[in-house]
């Protein structure tokens, strides 16, 4: 591991809690592609996978900003223990309802049940923040360490969920999921000593109180999310139907996971660098890079050409992701950290149900290649948002004390960790 990476683990217990969180974050990419290959073995019916996973995923965005608030007031083990356990109860009961042949619209309460789901990255990095708040460029390594763990768990997560419901049984790929979240989640939970402390309501100060989504920087990273979580949902959903319709169902999971090692790389390179200007300007040029890089997937005639196209795609989205978080430390105040986080993950998660659904309608009425022309219109939206907000991301963030310690500190963290 190269030097930079290697300093940030110097802290005590940062070993032992980027570990738990890798198995904790395998569900963000088992669970969705799980379910539409779940669904898609026991039905052949992909608008109904993408409904049923838009479902979850509409859920999280509306819950995950609620238990990461209730994590920013009350800790991290008080509240992830018992809202895993829901989640996990929810999946299990989806598989259950799927296995036996109950009436569809069990499923979907099901789905709304598991969208409690915690958003397990961005507790990671708020342990991050914790520890490295006062060394902006060790944070900065950090957070592309975590990008990285993320694209690492969303090269194997897709096979892993794929080739386990492909080849055992359709269920196994979600079930899989559910383990590792729990497994993660108690593990995490159980390290008191990296964990935040808590901002109880009542010593909130007045900037701090009300939802951290008042930033208008905030908003603006949030809505460019959904255009590009529509982007990651559409993309799962048509490569799987693009490889069974040539003939190799199973190999979508090799395909996305070229796609994730793409950007895995990008991460690791982009985490050694110290690059000097505006974080502002160069996380808009990331997503434009995102959008831009979506047009060759709809000129793909078969999945050696889909694997290079995506690959090169992927190059652009670890960066970006990186960037996003050293903007929301600016714009977010402290005592709304992890909440900060996770809205960014919300506008994913609301994206992902868009783009999952809409891509799923495309495909069984015009076929898989077409249903790329989400994936280019999502990236295409969200290019637009960026270019639209810029202005809101270089004005000071609202409240009196953000995680970047006031305008000083919050200059000098985007001068570093751009």
């Amino acid at each position: 591991m190269p030097s930079p990476y290697r300093a940030i683990f110097a802290a005590p217990g940062t070993k032992a809690f980027s570990a738990a969180g890798f198995v904790g974050r395998m569900p963000l990419s088992m669970v969705g592609i799980g379910i539409v290959t779940m669904i898609s073995e026991l039905t052949g019916r992909y608008k109904l996978a993408g409904l049923v996973t838009a479902t979850l995923a509409l859920s999280a965005a509306v819950m995950g900003p609620q238990v990461s608030r209730l994590v920013d007031q009350h800790g991290q083990r008080r509240v992830l223990r018992p809202a895993t356990l829901i989640a996990v109860a929810s999946v299990s009961g989806l598989l259950l309802a799927a296995a036996n042949g109950l009436p569809e619209w069990t499923w979907f309460v099901f789905a709304v049940g598991a969208g409690v789901v915690p958003s397990i990255g961005s507790m990671i990095r708020a342990r991050w923040t914790a520890i490295y708040r006062d060394s902006p460029r060790e944070l900065h390594t950090a957070y592309s360490f975590e990008s990285v763990v993320d694209e690492i768990c969303f090269i194997f997560g897709p096979i892993l969920a794929i080739g386990l419901s492909t080849t055992w049984f359709p269920e196994a790929g979600p079930l899989v999921a559910a383990v590792c979240l729990l497994a993660g989640t108690w593990w995490l939970t159980a390290q008191r000593g990296t964990e935040p402390e808590p901002h109880p309501r009542a010593l909130h100060t007045e900037g701090d109180k009300g939802s951290a989504l008042r930033s208008p920087g905030l908003q603006v990273l949030v809505a460019t999310f959904v255009a590009t979580g529509a982007i990651f949902g559409s993309i799962d959903v048509v490569t799987l139907a693009f490889a069974e319709e040539e003939g190799h169902k199973s190999a979508a999971s090799i395909v996305l996971a070229v796609w994730a090692l793409g950007s895995c790389l990008a991460g690791v390179v982009f985490g050694l660098l110290h690059l000097k200007g505006k974080a502002e300007r160069r996380w808009v040029l990331g997503v434009s890079a995102m959008a831009v890089s979506m047009i060759p997937l709809l000129l793909a005639g078969n999945l050696p050409f889909l694997a290079v196209a995506l690959f090169v795609s992927g190059l652009a989205i670890a960066p970006t992701m990186v960037t996003t978080m050293a903007l929301i430390e600016t714009h977010v105040p402290r005592a709304k950290l992890t909440e900060g986080m996770t809205w960014t993950s919300t506008g994913l998660a609301v994206g992902v149900a868009l783009g999952s659904s809409v891509a799923g309608w495309v495909i069984d009425s015009s076929g898989a290649r077409a249903g790329y022309v989400v994936s280019i219109s999502a990236g295409a939206a969200a290019a637009a948002v960026a270019f639209a907000g810029y202005r809101r991301l270089t004005r000071p963030a609202l409240g009196e004390e953000t995680s970047g310690d006031g305008d000083g500190d919050s200059k000098e963290v985007r001068e570093h960790v751009a």
